[in-house]
């Protein structure tokens, strides 16, 4: 070994060693602790976003390795690094072991094994490159951080992530260029040329602003959307699954005060006739709508969705007069995950509408039923339960309880409602539709069919005298429409959750809500519907599940609470399938779907704040205004796009088109620019506006007037530039703007302009 460090190629190698390991290295204090800063709060976001409790270990560990790092920053520190390379291998084996269990959703996996490598990472950080590694895995953490997180807890640390990386970036600049704080700046530190904190403060709300901005702004196109397929981790199931059961903790059965029976409808611990405040009455094989209460609001699950829509989650085909039952309940499918994925297929009906997916992504914030919500139409499922159950009526359960902190994906083919198709639709039912949706209690079933046929009879009489237009309400389809609108205009809801009498052993609610009390709770309102339609021959059946809710612009996220559950009417369409209509007051007439453009949710979402600050008139003067106007946009975009698809002659086509709106967008810039220059021109003293034309066509010939120069040093420079006679008349229109400016004279402006003319028409000309 010591001969080798007697030849020249040792004595070198030793030498560049020492020399690059001494030149590069980083001795900022300031630098190194904004680095650990960062770093620290991409681990504390990581925790905040998951739950977890990573900072707990990885903090002080980090602190620890940054104040070694220092220490030994001169230092070769090979025994450490040999055994920082064992521990990283040890993280990476560590990773691969959690993988193979999570492979599903590896986010938090990586980001574990991220906050791993940069606690061993910390221990041997001499230089500022190291230090670069380190900001790149704050941020790493950070947007992983942005990925898991659900609420707007993240914000704050967020803007403190954006408040340290500004400085961080300084130090860091100064760093790449050799910069060394001064003996004065070293002893006083508010005036140290490092940090201008006027200057960070005014670019942290600057960048603040334009990034607010853009986010308003931003299109958010489904096609765009990333495809992920979260799924929290596998349910260990205990004995068989039949799927018949429903259970739900707001039930109970007799003798059980435990909450996870299936129940009849009598409310926690056995009080008759009132609603459990925590839970939704209709999730259960039967529902007894003769209830009464309200719950507290509570968020239940937040859902990440490329469409809104209805969170389906059971359905109902038999009235009992006082509620429904789903009559079927013994009849379950059970559908199992393949051995090697979470994936469970579901068979999906052959329907003519066009359809398109959604990918919908649950989590669970409270304890649910074994009820699954899904969009409608589900034909994949990612679900950490071994299987699945699906009843007669399309709803899917679980085999276990949907508890706090699941987690799975939903892929639906949705069908788009198309109003001229589904007018068409056939009346002519398959038997089995006709079996179990058209049922109605003989007792009723004369007295609600009059009632439904003279109310359609009272629209088609309406509208021949009105319009003198003979066409009247002939397909099932306006007659759902007309008959949901009709109630939300003619009956009503009471203020007073109890306000309505219970109804008696021979009372019907439909009987009561029509005849009696005109109106009735929001879900009689769906009840009625559906039987009114199926007393003149329209299949339906009533539907229960959650409204999209809150959609959060920052999170991406729909925020449903428990008072987001209700009822309403499904309809079904021969060759076509179920679509909903929901008849209860303040809500809208067609539930919201894949037909809602969300393409600018965010900007649509700022302008109703603004719009609630205006006269009425104006906000609807401007809607108009700004709808069309993005309406054609939108039009214009999805067409330009399109030509894409369809082939070579499609995709020449769109360049064209690209190319030459580009080429008119810049000469349209360049011609607003001349404009507003000659404006600003003309706005000038004439001295003032001679001295600046003349300036600018200096510039445009490439001599532009330094800013250090004054007017008279760039009038003896311009003698070297420019010809003699272009030189003179520049000297002239400087003297004379110095005088007019400083001295207080008044030049002959216009014989300068006269001859500036003169000289720029002999240029042109030659």
């Amino acid at each position: 070994m010591n001969r080798f460090w007697r030849l020249p190629v040792g004595d070198y190698w030793r030498q560049t060693r020492r020399r690059s390991s001494l030149a590069e290295v980083e001795d900022s204090i300031p630098l190194r602790v904004l680095v650990l800063a960062l770093v620290i709060l991409g681990t504390v976001a990581t925790d905040i976003a998951s739950e977890t409790t990573f900072s707990f270990w990885a903090v002080p560990l980090s602190i620890v390795g940054a104040i070694w790092s220092h220490y030994r920053r001169r230092n070769a520190n090979i025994p450490v690094k040999f055994c920082i390379a064992i521990g990283m291998l040890v993280a990476l084996g560590a990773f691969f072991g959690r993988f193979i269990g999570e492979w599903n959703d590896t986010r938090l996996s990586l980001a574990e094994l991220l906050i791993q490598l940069q606690v061993l990472h910390s221990y041997d950080t001499p230089r500022r490159k190291d230090l670069g590694y380190s900001i790149v895995i704050g941020l790493i953490l950070l947007g992983v951080a942005a990925t898991l997180s659900q609420t707007m807890v993240f914000a704050p640390v967020l803007l403190l992530f954006l408040g340290v990386a500004l400085p961080t970036l300084v130090l860091d600049y100064r760093s790449r260029l050799g910069l060394k704080p001064s003996k004065k700046e070293k002893i006083v530190k508010k005036n140290s040329s490092s940090f201008n904190f006027k200057f960070l403060v005014v670019n942290f709300l600057v960048i603040l602003g334009l990034g607010l901005g853009i986010f308003a702004v931003l299109p958010r196109v489904p096609g765009y959307q990333l495809r992920s397929f979260p799924v929290s981790a596998p349910i260990e199931l205990k004995g068989p699954f039949t799927g018949r059961n429903i259970n739900n903790p707001g039930y109970v059965r007799q003798g059980n005060s435990q909450g996870n029976g299936s129940g009849t409808g009598e409310g926690r611990n056995g009080e008759a006739g009132k609603i459990d405040n925590n839970f939704y009455y209709g999730f259960n094989s039967q529902m007894n709508q003769n209830l009464r209460g309200e719950m507290k609001p509570k968020v239940v699950m937040r859902v990440r969705s490329q469409a809104e829509g209805f969170w389906r989650v059971l359905a109902f085909d038999r009235y009992t007069g006082k509620g429904w039952e789903i009559s079927r309940n013994e009849r379950v499918t059970t559908l199992k995950q393949l051995p090697w994925s979470y994936k469970i297929s579901l068979d999906l009906p052959i329907i003519r509408t066009p359809t398109k997916e959604v990918v919908q992504t649950y989590n669970v914030v409270s304890d649910l039923p074994n009820l699954i919500p899904t969009l409608s139409y589900p034909k994949e499922m990612y679900f950490p339960g071994p299987v699945i159950a699906v009843d007669t009526e399309g709803g899917l359960r679980s085999p276990v309880q949907l508890s706090e902190g699941m987690t799975y994906t939903v892929l639906s083919e949705v069908p788009y409602r198309d109003r001229t198709l589904l007018g068409k639709a056939s009346t002519k039912y398959p038997r089995s539709i006709k079996n179990y949706y058209l049922q109605i209690p003989p007792e009723i079933s004369d007295k609600v069919r009059q009632k439904t046929e003279e109310i359609l009879a009272n629209y088609n009489r309406e509208r021949v005298s009105r319009t003198e237009d003979t066409r009247t309400l002939n397909s099932a389809y306006e007659k759902a429409l007309y008959l949901a609108q009709y109630l939300k205009q003619n009956y009503s809801v009471p203020e007073n959750p109890f306000g309505l009498p219970y109804l008696e052993k021979k009372d019907d609610l439909v009987e009561s809500f029509l005849f009696k009390n005109q109106g009735g709770y929001p879900d009689h309102f769906s009840t009625v519907l559906t039987v009114m339609l199926r007393s003149i021959g329209i299949p339906a059946r009533l539907v229960a599940g959650f409204a999209p809710g809150e959609f959060n612009p920052f999170t991406g996220m729909y925020v449903v609470r428990n008072t987001d559950a209700y009822a309403m009417t499904e309809v079904y369409f021969p060759k076509y399938g179920w679509f909903s209509f929901d008849p209860i007051p303040n809500h809208p007439l067609i539930p919201p779907s894949i037909e809602e453009d969300r393409t600018f949710s965010v900007l649509r979402q700022f302008w109703n704040w603004v719009a609630g600050w205006l006269p009425s008139p104006v906000t609807g003067l401007l809607n108009n205004v700004f709808g069309t106007i993005f309406s054609w946009f939108v039009r214009a975009i999805a067409w330009f796009l399109a030509l894409f698809s369809q082939g070579w002659l499609g995709v020449f086509t769109g360049l064209i088109v690209g190319t030459t709106t580009a080429f008119l967008g810049w000469l349209g810039w360049v011609q607003w620019r001349k404009w507003l220059n000659l404006r600003w021109l003309k706005k000038l003293p004439p001295m003032e506006s001679l001295y600046q034309q003349m300036l600018q066509w200096t510039a445009e010939k490439g001599l532009a007037k330094h800013p250090a120069q004054t007017p008279l040093e760039y009038a003896q420079v311009s003698y070297q530039q420019h010809p003699r006679e272009t030189a003179q008349v520049i000297d002239e229109i400087c003297q004379a703007y110095v005088s007019w400016r400083y001295g207080g004279h008044t030049p002959n402006w216009k014989q300068l302009q006269q001859r500036w003319q003169e000289l720029n028409k002999t240029k042109s000309a030659r």
